[in-house]
């Protein structure tokens, strides 16, 4: 029976990038609303170009890192306090820094964005999901290092995370850092390899855990 409902899973849920602060696991319980900014906020527009999000994966063979970029976004803000705010993030913008090209970079950016045939569903499955969202909650503590809660969606699932971050306003612009923080990707229904949710795996597995950091850079509108 256990075989079977393995099988089961890897049929439907085979297919990292925000809820505890710094290096604990996301912990379930109901999303948020996300929050609202007052009519007189001042809104910052990401600079996409510039903006990225840092990942960090490992196995037992050691670990893998790379970014992914904003699509777009903004953030609401009065007098230098953070009150709401939403981002897309390019799925199709996975790229694998600790790899060279011809070392099997390219090979490792098609399996984790589902670009090859047959593996699609291994792990983010971007033709189908291209964008995932990351909308804030709530934002608490000192406005210079506040904690950032907020909803984040990825191939239609979406979990409650929370991040320390560190918020400068040089001239026109901001700028936003996080600090190191995990997520759990099977929450998200990204299971390859995960030996929390199959059996016999040995030392082929993948940790359900990644590390993540933000930044963002945000102008004026």
């Amino acid at each position: 029976m256990k075989k079977t409902i393995t099988l089961v899973a890897v049929a439907f849920f085979t297919a990292v990038t925000f809820t505890s602060c710094n290096e604990t696991k996301e912990k379930t319980s109901e999303n948020e609303t996300v929050a609202q900014a007052d009519a007189t906020a001042v809104t910052y527009t990401a600079n996409t170009a510039k903006s990225k999000i840092m990942w960090s994966g490992n196995k037992p063979t050691g670990t893998h890192t790379g970014t992914i970029s904003l699509a777009n976004g903004e953030i609401m803000v009065t007098d230098k306090n953070m009150e709401a705010g939403k981002f897309s993030i390019d799925m199709k913008s996975i790229t694998v820094t600790d790899l060279e090209t011809g070392d099997g970079k390219e090979n490792l950016e098609a399996h984790l964005m589902g670009t090859v045939e047959g593996k699609e569903g291994d792990f983010f499955n971007v033709n189908e999901f291209p964008v995932a969202m990351f909308e804030i909650t709530s934002i608490e503590g000192d406005q210079y290092k506040p904690t950032v809660n907020g909803n984040l969606t990825i191939k239609d699932k979406t979990n409650p995370v929370s991040f320390t971050a560190t918020v400068s306003y040089p001239g026109d612009t901001m700028f936003l850092k996080s600090d190191t923080f995990t997520i759990d990707r099977t929450q998200w229904g990204v299971n390859y390899g995960s030996k929390s949710i199959f059996d016999n795996l040995g030392d082929k597995f993948i940790s359900d855990d990644m590390e993540l950091q933000i930044e963002l850079h945000a102008s004026k509108e």
